[in-house]
């Protein structure tokens, strides 16, 4: 006989509900300026990019900007930041390798 071993852990700490602090898919997104950070790290921008085509596809309506951070290992920039929650309601940053 095959016993398999499922290696998922148990969930200790109680689950928290995410709630969206902006819906924009009401009217297809129209009137929603979606930010796509990328993280500097190679393809970053593209990966985003991709990211930008599969909202547009689904949202119509939306408009996205892109900013790359130029390295992975620094924070945003004080003036991009302020670019950002000035242009844009909603942020989307790619982080990781």
């Amino acid at each position: 006989m095959v016993r398999f071993h499922d290696p998922r852990g148990e969930v200790r700490t109680a689950m928290e509900p995410y709630e969206l602090s902006r819906d924009i898919r009401p009217n297809g997104g129209a009137g929603a300026t979606v930010a796509l950070i990328a993280n500097g790290f190679p393809d970053s921008e593209v990966f985003v990019s991709k990211v930008g085509e599969a909202l547009s596809a689904r949202l119509e309506g939306i408009e996205t900007r892109l900013w790359n951070k130029g390295n992975p290992g620094s924070v945003v920039s004080g003036d991009t930041l302020e670019a950002i929650t000035s242009e844009c309601q909603v942020a989307v940053a790619a982080y990781g390798h």
